[in-house]
């Protein structure tokens, strides 16, 4: 089963990844985690990307998907995968094709934009142990303190109100029209992210079994 996961930045697309992978027995792939790998490991388009990275640049998208088709090749993709963050354009996504990388299913986790500004911006990490928190969701017993060390609550920049709305503008201008691009392949299918994590995963699962 090699599977798609689209969504705008919050909206819960990596969670719902990795309970698919456990569910399934397959590996979910982080574009992100994959790259930080292949400098780790010094991979041939590792050292590429390691160059881009250490001038503060992009990855260009010869070389993200020189490391994705790295990361395929190995043997726990041959039952399939999940790609969660890739592809970001339809560039990108055309490039999978001419790889021969065809997914079987395309699933598109649809939250507001305005539901990803207050989930984000009610984030709380712990700047000692680095604890996570939400002041709805789950808030500490003891406030802007953490719980577990008693540490200092605080909000991480890339939460900010002003810097997810910058998040969402530039998803809606170049991830957005990939689902156009699969929904014609006849490969998308929507799930309507819920209140509840486990109502979320309930339709995620409905639409694989459907």
């Amino acid at each position: 089963m090699k599977i798609i996961f689209l969504g705008a930045p919050g909206a819960g697309k990596g969670t719902q990844a990795e309970i698919l992978s456990e569910r399934l027995g397959i590996p979910t792939i982080s574009t992100g985690a994959i790259i930080r790998e292949a400098i780790r490991t010094g991979t041939e388009m590792g050292k590429a990307a390691k160059k881009y990275t250490e001038a503060g640049e992009l990855v260009p998208d010869t070389v993200v998907i020189g490391i994705i088709r790295e990361r395929l090749a190995q043997p726990d993709c041959e039952k399939g995968f999940i790609l969660d963050g890739f592809p970001r354009t339809v560039p990108q996504a055309e490039a999978l094709d001419s790889m021969g990388v065809v997914p079987d299913l395309v699933i598109s986790l649809e939250v507001s934009d305005a539901a990803i500004v207050e989930r984000m911006s009610g984030r709380r990490v712990c700047e000692k142990c680095g604890a996570s928190y939400h002041v709805k969701y789950k808030p500490s017993g003891k406030g802007e303190i953490c719980e577990k060390c008693g540490a200092a609550l605080t909000v991480r920049r890339d939460d900010a109100p002003e810097v997810v709305q910058s998040r969402l503008a530039v998803y809606h201008e170049t991830t957005e029209p990939l689902k156009e691009f699969y929904a014609r392949k006849g490969l998308l299918r929507t799930v309507e992210g819920q209140e509840k994590l486990e109502d979320t995963t309930a339709r995620t699962l409905a639409v694989l079994e459907g």
